[in-house]
């Protein structure tokens, strides 16, 4: 969608004028005892999709004998002496409706006459197809069922200014019904992973979303005050830890679909409160959560889109099964010519690094691990176009996450990527409670050399721990990337009905 310099905007004069005939127009339909405010309901029984499909082979000038009961927004209005045309808008699209003084009779249609372009109407009447063959209601009785006070942005425009769409979204969904589709997307989306997951035997859970302690991720966090228990609480950056002690709980198969809060940067791909899921399965390993992983996003995409082809910022991307698998290391070696594979050392290390023009964070310790992720994150992870999943990451950037018996300074953990986005997170869960304190301590001397976005040390989690905790594949996927890839969106907000906004002065 183009971003034009608000063509909608009308001046503020103009603006008032309106809104204030609008208003008389209100005051004078009271007076008479016609307030469109005191209706409770109206018998709606059919909508403008169904009917054009169920009558899209009657062929012009045709009779159904059909009655129907339609409610919508009047989206047009072309006055035409003794009959006239509009467009009513319902929930699943348009129709047109066709309205005649001798059928309504001289009140009823000189009453429709002085109806504005975005109130809310029901009609009733038969379906018929004109003389130039587009679908049509014949109007027998219609009720003003609410009183549009603003007036629509201008009609052949439409609302085209994306902060201005954003802000006031209701708007956004009247003027531009494509937008609506992320949505049903969204949805669809949702309903998809929730019915995977059931089938898998998960149970669907709901865990705190504010906590005495922010774990879990790598994140800042919100902070706000209780009260009545006179403390700071932080809103979940995620639900990891919580859901971890239910696996020690005996809950074999958890997940949950819930809002997420981060401190952090707004961009294409970020947004402060966002979706996630997250499951967590005893028994299994990050192979099998890889699985799930492909099986929810294909799978997605096969069903509500019927295909596996999608286009997503300006790339083909192709989501048949069968996604590859790259370890860092060997991404690294790839595409950008280092071999830490051979490497044992973490001064050579970083300087390897450093060779190609990559520094470590100021807070991150010189090691191996950190300068072999380094890489990666500045030079892998833009050129992964297709879908990847990148295993074994260094220790040092996953601290929850349990070490590959086969090289201690990785661990089982992947991430994938399309188009150079993450879009699920996974891990081998570490469930050895004394490796874990330990790293629980490295992440607190980090955040004490100036790290505030690392994890805090969370006691009762390591209790949990110290009960035993099984062997256990966890994962994160973010809803809202994965609805911006089946969508072909660029950008979060386009898949967020209310996206976070800076308030207008």
């Amino acid at each position: 969608m183009s971003e034009q310099k608000n063509p909608q905007v009308q001046p503020e004069q103009d603006l008032s004028q309106q809104a204030a005939v609008r208003r008389q127009k209100l005051a004078d339909l009271k007076a008479a005892g016609a307030d469109p405010f005191v209706i409770t309901k109206f018998p709606q029984d059919a909508y403008s999709a169904e009917l054009k499909a169920e009558f899209a082979e009657l062929p012009a000038e045709s009779e159904t004998g059909k009655v129907v009961a339609l409610a919508g927004r009047m989206m047009s209005k072309r006055i035409m002496g003794k009959a006239s045309f509009a467009h009513l808008r319902d929930d699943r699209g348009d129709i047109q409706i066709f309205l005649k003084r001798d059928v309504m009779g001289d009140e009823a249609y000189a009453g429709f006459k002085k109806l504005d372009i975005g109130d809310i109407i029901g009609v009733k009447g038969e379906v018929f197809r004109t003389k130039m063959g587009e679908l049509s209601v014949r109007v027998s009785e219609l009720t003003l069922l609410s009183k549009s006070l603003l007036p629509l942005p201008e009609k052949f425009h439409g609302l085209q200014d994306k902060e201005l769409r954003y802000r006031q979204r209701y708007v956004d969904l009247i003027m531009n019904p494509d937008v609506r589709r992320n949505f049903v997307v969204r949805s669809q989306f949702i309903k998809f992973m929730r019915r995977y997951l059931d089938d898998m035997n998960y149970i669907e859970v709901e865990t705190p979303v504010l906590n005495t302690i922010a774990g879990g991720a790598s994140a800042r966090p919100f902070i706000t005050h209780h009260n009545t228990l006179d403390i700071d609480m932080y809103m979940r950056i995620a639900t990891e830890l919580p859901l971890k002690r239910l696996i020690v709980g005996g809950m074999d198969r958890v997940y949950e679909i819930g809002r997420i809060f981060r401190n952090e940067g707004m961009d294409p791909k970020h947004n402060p409160e966002f979706t996630s899921v997250e499951l967590y399965q005893a028994y299994a390993d990050f192979h099998d959560m890889m699985d799930i992983a492909e099986g929810i996003i294909s799978g997605a995409a096969k069903e509500i889109l019927g295909t596996y082809e999608v286009e997503w910022m300006g790339e083909k991307i192709d989501l048949t099964p069968g996604w590859r698998r790259l370890t860092m290391v060997d991404a690294v070696k790839e595409y950008v010519g280092i071999d830490f594979g051979a490497i044992t050392d973490d001064a050579e290390a970083v300087a390897a690094a450093k060779a190609v023009g990559v520094e470590l964070a100021d807070a991150a310790e010189k090691t191996w691990g950190n300068a072999l992720y380094a890489c990666f994150d500045q030079r892998v992870e833009e050129k992964l176009i297709q879908p990847t999943f990148i295993t074994m990451y260094p220790v040092e950037v996953s601290p929850l996450t349990k070490r590959s018996p086969a090289d201690p300074r990785l661990t089982e953990r992947f991430e994938l990527f399309i188009c150079h986005s993450e879009l699920a997170n996974a891990y081998s869960e570490l469930n050895d409670p004394i490796d874990q304190r330990d790293r629980f301590q490295k992440q607190v001397e980090q955040r004490e050399r100036g790290d505030d976005e690392t994890e805090m040390m969370d006691e009762d989690f390591l209790t949990a721990m110290e009960y035993g905790m099984p062997p256990t594949g966890g994962m994160g996927i973010g809803v809202d990337r994965a609805v911006m890839l089946l969508t072909g969106e660029d950008t979060i907000r386009e898949v967020i009905l209310f996206p976070t906004m800076k308030p207008l002065d």
